[in-house]
């Protein structure tokens, strides 16, 4: 009788630690994965809403499926949607916290919207994670002292005939 609450116990350590031990990666839903590859061919020939389109529709296949999130991200940078992509990126960091391609990504992304150091506080998090030298690191590094986009205005040619109101 004064052994069933240590014997319990002792029980219940014994299946928490074999259920860890049998976890395994999470494997995407094959139908996903093949969305998900239609979008990125979509994408490297630049056709941006065709990508999200096929991204979302891998999203609604399989909720789970974090790298979703980071392709959604892609496409809404390469449509010039940084603080959409931030979104995404973030998503995927609450299902993932130490993805460091989400962790990288955010940071660029943060970097074209010229939020510098909101950057950097992503290239500190990359070099607490990984250290100085991983590519991701190095990736980010880049990418801050590029600095952000300039944006131009380009010469309009001057209308020789100036007419007034």
């Amino acid at each position: 009788m004064r052994f069933g609450p240590v014997a319990a116990a002792l029980s219940l350590a014994l299946a928490v630690q074999a259920s860890i031990g049998q976890a395994s990666d999470y494997q995407a839903d094959p139908r996903a994965q093949a969305l998900v590859a239609e979008g990125q061919a979509a994408l490297e020939m630049g056709d941006t809403q065709s990508a999200i389109d096929a991204f979302e529709a891998a999203l609604a296949v399989d909720p789970g499926y974090t790298d979703v999130y980071l392709e959604l991200a892609n496409a809404a940078r390469a449509d010039g949607l940084q603080g959409k992509a931030i979104h995404f990126y973030r998503e995927a960091q609450e299902r993932d916290p130490e993805n460091l391609a989400a962790i990288t990504g955010e940071g660029e992304a943060l970097v074209e919207k010229g939020a510098l150091t909101a950057a950097r506080e992503n290239l500190e998090r990359l070099e607490s994670l990984c250290g100085s030298t991983c590519v991701e690191t190095v990736q980010l590094s880049a990418a801050i002292d590029r600095g952000p986009p300039v944006m131009t205005a380009e010469a309009m040619p001057v209308d020789e005939e100036v007419t007034q109101n």
